[in-house]
């Protein structure tokens, strides 16, 4: 909806980058009106990992928006990345919507081309109050469209309330694709989107890249839920999650770390497929140490040991990844 155009801001001596609405566009009094409201909000941001906002105003025919110039490339531009260098970016972009959304801001349209790296390796968050802006308008084009609904949350979609956890989504969708070199969501038209978002079938990440470490496919999962109360619930708890993951990796390699522990099973094979093993295996265990106790005391209860702790099966999830979530603290719990 908008040429940006690099300039030069003559009265500090810096490079600027500078957005004017299309012609057009900006020709809508809701729309100007919104642009410039939510753009004056977004100078207020100021922080290392979201682009500053210097200056916005009108003309007799455009809208224009003067902001910091970052001289890089866009995550759009990067290739399939290994997880010790996509969680890092990530985490950067956690940090700058957690600002953002201290101060009321929700950004409606993160996707890699408004996560700007830049030379010295800082991501940036680019084009906080565009995407709202842009909303009272149909004049985006259909490819447009396209290339964000990869990145559309469900409920942002189905034109239901955007919180916080809209682009706490939208980032997982990044981060998977950053993990698998593939969006969550493969689709032709926008009615294939919306009916794959509906059906919620999203191949797990380990599926298409193992050596991402099991708990941080738990996390990105976690984001892509349907329902956005199971997704993490501010940037800065998915930023906690999310440096845990690789906090918590081995350094092995990934087939000997498969075969070494049982929880990578867990989301490889399909919580649904692994839980009645694990609970059968539990009840079994029970009953065999119930009889052992048994014999060894010869069936009288005054020579009767003390009764053996009881191990609890894991919490059923209402989703997939909470079930991957349940089981893997269960793990934690209980081996060693």
């Amino acid at each position: 909806m908008a040429v940006v155009y690099l300039a030069e801001d003559q009265a500090l001596q810096r490079a600027v980058a500078v957005k004017v609405l299309r012609r057009g566009a900006g020709g809508d009094s809701i729309l100007r009106t919104r642009f410039l409201r939510e753009a004056r909000l977004a100078a207020r941001l100021s922080h290392p990992n979201i682009v500053r906002v210097y200056d916005v105003g009108e003309t007799e025919d455009d809208l224009f928006i003067v902001m910091e110039y970052v001289a890089g490339r866009t995550l759009a531009d990067a290739a399939k990345l290994p997880a010790d260098e996509a969680v890092p970016l990530a985490l950067q972009a956690c940090a700058g919507l957690q600002h953002a959304h201290d101060a009321g801001l929700v950004h409606r349209d993160v996707k890699p081309a408004n996560l700007l790296v830049g030379n010295d390796g800082v991501l940036k968050i680019a084009d906080f109050g565009i995407a709202r802006a842009a909303e009272v308008t149909r004049l985006t084009e259909l490819g447009t469209v396209l290339g964000t609904a990869a990145y559309l949350s469900p409920e942002q979609a189905a034109g239901e309330e955007v919180t916080a956890a809209t682009d706490l989504y939208s980032l997982g969708a990044v981060l998977y694709e950053l993990l698998t070199g593939r969006a969550p969501l493969e689709f032709g038209s926008l009615a294939e989107a919306a009916a794959k978002q509906r059906e919620g079938l999203i191949v797990p990440v380990r599926d298409l890249e193992p050596s991402v470490p099991e708990q941080l496919e738990a996390t990105v999962m976690r984001c892509l839920a349907r329902d956005p109360r199971f997704r993490p619930q501010s940037a800065a708890e998915l930023a906690d999650e999310l440096a845990t993951s690789i906090d918590h990796s081995t350094a092995t390699h990934p087939t000997e770390r498969t075969r070494s522990s049982p929880r990578s099973r867990s989301t490889r094979g399909g919580v649904k497929r692994l839980w009645p093993l694990l609970a059968g295996a539990i009840v079994v265990a029970a009953a065999a140490a119930v009889v052992a106790i048994v014999r060894l005391t010869g069936g009288t209860e005054a020579s009767a040991p003390p009764r053996p702790h009881r191990v609890v099966p894991p919490a059923h999830g209402a989703t997939p990844q909470e079930e991957a979530q349940n089981l893997s603290a269960w793990l934690r719990k209980h081996s060693g």
